[in-house]
């Protein structure tokens, strides 16, 4: 039985791509999910996985070739044909480790189980091994973790695909791994003894690994490199093992045409530029790796402040009335929806409303397109032990007080237990950072890129206003709105605030939709 392997969908508004990279040919043995080539299109590189387990069959899209979504790629032979294309290689002594005819079934008919890198997440294509529960030799049972990966954003916990024991494990704590990548091998119960014999199975797929790595260079990208006179020593790959991709190019020949030949020196000052330190207190030093949440919180924070053009303006808002709804309502509204009433929704609600009222906040710049979002998905930025996040609540501005609390209440908990997938930290439109619950009196948030706008929340301070002539004490507190000034002018930022503002001091203004 032949299976169709087909373009996948490519993504919004993308009808075609360029087959950059085939990683098997015909006849070779190919198991469910592994990735079969990589599709380039003018944003993204696409893996495309094998939808079966078998043989690979004829390659319809060879490399270089432009295909549709949709398109046919390429033929796999499903069923036992795998089985008998992986093992004819194979030495007597690996295939049947007890030297019998009859044991070469046992050894490939599934005793051994990889353990694969799960998915990641859109665009995440690698991760740091974290720690591992389990060591070599050890039982587990099916689906207990074995090991913890660290991404960009979030932890991915790995579980046993099956009951067994652990025989090897092939990435260590520490290294960096692929998607799709090998973590480590297990024998099933009842197969465990065969597949410790069978140890020196990781050799061929080192030989599998290195061959990939002689896999050319996609050849969009050779062409643009030849264009733009670029040798592959000068661009950094992307692509899976290395390879690089038409994007790779675009990439490497703007930053050569914006630094100037001697830039190179300077980009390694910051590792120099360290202060002397004293032997003495050297030794009493402790260094330690930053974690890949904390270098991408700092590349991409970097990255907001030398892209947009960022401007802060503040106001201070009475929280008086907003303070005294709380209080009389708080116990029913507990009592009926079983969340607790907290300030984040009517600050959510009043950002919302100012934001129909003000879309270049809520908008994003693409390219020379201003970018106009119809919706509200709210960033509500949260601290973790590890770092800050930003979890996205969906429609906030459809959504009522008690939905928007129960949403704060959920993801912030998983937000600190590290269990947020990558899709719930995406596709936010506008984000809220309260740096008050740290006692916070003021300060300016930074953007959370491609967004153009972040409110800042302080603490709440009883200090001295004039209220109709008279000085009396009034819980107040700053807000501040950071926002890119390439799309929202200075009218436009403090209309927004003062409308914030308008919607706290009198909540009832957010009822009547003033």
């Amino acid at each position: 039985m032949s299976t169709e392997v087909r373009v996948p969908t490519l993504g919004e508004s993308v009808t075609e791509a360029t087959v950059a990279t085939w990683f098997k040919t015909p006849g070779d043995a190919v198991a469910a999910d592994e990735m079969l080539c990589e599709l380039e299109t003018d944003k993204v590189t696409v893996e495309v996985p094998s939808p079966v387990a078998g043989t690979m069959g004829e390659i319809v899209a060879a490399e270089g070739e432009t295909v549709g979504v949709d398109a046919l790629l390429a033929m796999i032979t499903e069923g036992a044909t795998a089985s008998a294309a992986a093992n004819p290689a194979d030495s007597p002594a690996e295939a049947r480790p007890n030297g019998s005819d009859e044991a070469a079934p046992a050894a490939s008919g599934g005793d051994a189980i990889d353990v694969m890198v799960p998915t990641l997440g859109e665009s995440v294509t690698e991760a740091t091994v974290s720690t591992w529960f389990k060591a070599e030799g050890d039982s587990v049972e099916a689906d207990e973790m074995l090991c913890e990966l660290e991404t960009d954003k979030v932890s991915v916990e790995v579980p046993a695909p099956a009951a067994g024991t652990l025989t090897k494990i092939l990435a260590k704590e520490g290294d960096t791994v692929q998607a799709a990548g090998k973590l480590a091998e297990m024998g099933t119960s009842g197969g465990a003894a065969a597949t410790k014999t069978a140890d020196p199975a990781p050799a061929p797929a080192a030989a599998s690994g290195s061959t990939a790595k002689d896999i050319g260079h996609a050849p969009s990208a050779q062409k643009a490199m030849a264009e733009k006179g670029l040798s592959p020593d000068q661009v950094t790959g992307t692509g899976r093992d290395g390879r690089i991709m038409k994007e790779d190019v675009a990439k490497a020949a703007a930053a050569a045409a914006a630094t100037p030949a001697p830039a190179p020196a300077p980009a390694q000052m910051p590792a120099q530029m360290r202060a002397p330190v004293a032997a003495e207190d050297e030794a009493r030093e402790e260094r330690v790796k930053m974690t890949r949440l904390r270098q991408t919180i700092a590349r991409r924070l970097k990255d907001s402040q030398n892209t947009a053009a960022m401007l802060t303006t503040y106001n201070e808002v009475d929280m008086t009335e907003v303070m005294a709804l709380r209080s009389q309502y708080k116990d029913a509204f507990q009592k009926k929806h079983g969340i607790k009433l907290g300030f984040m929704s009517f600050f959510t609600k009043a950002c919302c409303h100012a934001l129909k009222e003000v879309p270049e906040v809520n908008a994003e710049i693409d390219g020379t397109d201003i970018v106009y979002k119809n919706f509200v998905h709210m960033g509500i930025a949260t601290g973790t032990p590890t770092g800050l996040v930003v979890p996205v609540i969906r429609d906030a501005d459809a959504m009522s007080f008690a939905a928007i609390e129960a949403q704060i209440a959920e993801k912030g908990a998983r937000a600190r237990d590290g269990k947020l997938s990558m899709a719930e930290m995406q596709g936010g439109t506008f984000t809220i950072t309260n740096g008050g619950v740290y006692g916070s009196l003021m300060s300016s948030p930074l953007l959370n890129p491609p967004q153009s706008g972040i409110l800042g929340m302080h603490k709440i301070q009883q200090r001295p206003m004039v209220v109709n002539g008279e000085i009396v004490a009034r819980p107040m507190m700053y807000l501040a709105l950071s926002y890119d000034h390439r799309i929202v002018d200075g009218k436009g930022a403090v209309t927004f605030l003062v409308r914030v503002k308008d919607a706290l001091e009198d909540p009832r203004r957010l009822l009547m939709d003033l």
